[in-house]
C-alpha cells in the first residue's frame, strides 16, 4: 500500500478515552523534569554503550513541554488514539528521550528504562510496535516515514469528527528523504490543518553538518512554498518551546498544516557534547558520564 494511504487508514477504529494530560506545570517545573530526563538519556546510553545521546539531549525541552504541558493524552494507552492528541516520533534514533518522557509521564514504570537496548526488552534502539510498549504508535527505525503516517492519522481524526490534534517530530537530516516532501505536498493539497509538525533544526546529522552533507537551503521558504504555515522557535528555551506549541495550536483549523522549525543544539545540557555531530550516536565512557551528570540536577530520582 502507498505509504500515505497506509497512514490514512491507520486509525479508523477505536473507542473514546478520557484525557489525563498535565497542563498546569510551570516553566520551572518543566525545566526540572527536563534535567532528570537528560540524566536518564545519558545513563541509558552509557549502560549499553550504545544509542544516540546528541539529538535526544537537544530535543528534551520539546518532548517534556509536549508530554507534560501540551499534549491531551491518555496514559492508559490505546493504539487507536480516539479522543486524544497523538504524537509520532519520526526520527526514531532519539528513542532515549522518547522512552524517558513516556516513563516519567506515566506510560510505564520508570525502572524499565534500565532495560534499554537489551535483548527482549520493550525499549529497543529504535521504537517498535511488536513489543507493545505503551505510547509507541509506529516503528520508526527507517527515517522519512513519520510525517506520512501522522498526516493519515490527522485525516482519520477529521473523518471521525475527532477534534484532537496530531503532532510529529522529524530531524533536519531526515529532510534529505524524498518521502518527507511528498508528504508535505499531500498535506497542503488536502488541507490537513489539524497537524503540527516539528523539525529538530540543529543543523547536524550523523556524517556532519547538514550544510556539508546536503544543504537544506532556506527551510522556511521551502515549507511556505509547499503550502504550510511556518513558525520558528528556540528549542532549548523551555518558555519559548511552550509558547510556540501553544501558538501553533491557535493556527490549526485554518486550511493549512503547520510546521515548527525548532532551532536546537545537539547535545544541549552537557558542555562537551553541545553543538557537534560527534555525539550523534556515541555513548559516554565512565568518566564522561560522571562529568555530564555533574552538570545536571537529579530532580525526580534516578531509576
Amino acid at each position: 500500500m502507498h505509504s500515505l494511504s497506509a497512514g490514512i487508514f491507520l486509525y479508523l477504529q477505536g473507542k473514546k478515552v478520557t484525557n489525563n494530560y498535565m497542563d498546569k506545570k510551570t516553566t520551572e517545573e518543566l525545566e526540572k523534569i527536563a534535567s532528570q530526563v537528560r540524566r536518564d538519556i545519558l545513563r541509558m546510553v552509557h549502560a549499553q554503550n550504545s544509542g544516540h545521546p546528541g539529538g535526544s539531549l537537544g530535543c528534551t525541552d520539546f518532548m517534556v513541554a509536549l508530554y507534560f504541558k501540551i499534549l491531551k493524552k491518555n496514559t492508559k494507552f490505546d493504539m487507536n488514539g480516539v479522543g486524544e492528541d497523538l504524537f509520532f516520533l519520526s526520527n526514531g534514533h532519539i528513542s532515549p528521550v522518547f522512552y524517558s518522557v513516556l516513563a516519567r509521564s506515566g506510560y510505564f514504570d520508570v525502572k524499565e528504562l534500565a532495560t534499554f537496548r537489551q535483548i527482549s526488552s520493550r525499549l529497543q534502539g529504535h521504537p517498535a510496535t511488536e513489543e507493545g510498549l505503551p505510547g509507541v504508535r509506529i516503528a520508526s527505525g527507517s527515517l522519512g516515514q513519520g510525517l506520512s503516517v501522522a498526516l493519515g492519522a490527522a485525516q482519520t481524526k477529521k473523518l471521525n469528527n475527532d477534534n484532537h490534534l496530531v503532532f510529529v517530530l522529524m530531524g533536519d537530516g531526515e529532510l534529505d528523504e524524498g518521502q518527507i516532501w511528498e508528504a508535505a505536498l499531500y498535506g497542503a493539497h488536502n488541507k490537513v490543518d489539524n497537524i503540527i509538525a516539528t523539525v529538530d533544526y540543529n543543523r547536524q546529522q550523523i556524517d556532519g553538518p547538514t550544510d556539508e552533507v546536503l544543504s537544506l537551503g532556506n527551510l522556511k521558504a521551502k515549507w511556505e512554498a509547499f503550502g504550510w504555515q511556518v513558525i520558528e522557535t528556540e528549542g532549548n528555551n523551555m518558555n519559548a518551546v511552550v509558547q510556540s506549541l501553544e501558538r501553533a495550536k491557535t493556527m490549526t483549523g485554518k486550511g493549512k498544516p503547520i510546521i515548527n522549525l525548532m532551532h536546537t543544539e545537539m547535545g544541549y545540557g552537557v558542555d562537551f557534547m553541545v553543538g557537534t555531530h560527534k555525539w550523534h550516536g556515541v555513548a559516554p565512557n565512565d568518566e564522561q558520564l560522571a562529568n555530564a551528570l555533574g552538570q545536571l540536577e537529579e530532580t525526580l530520582g534516578d531509576y
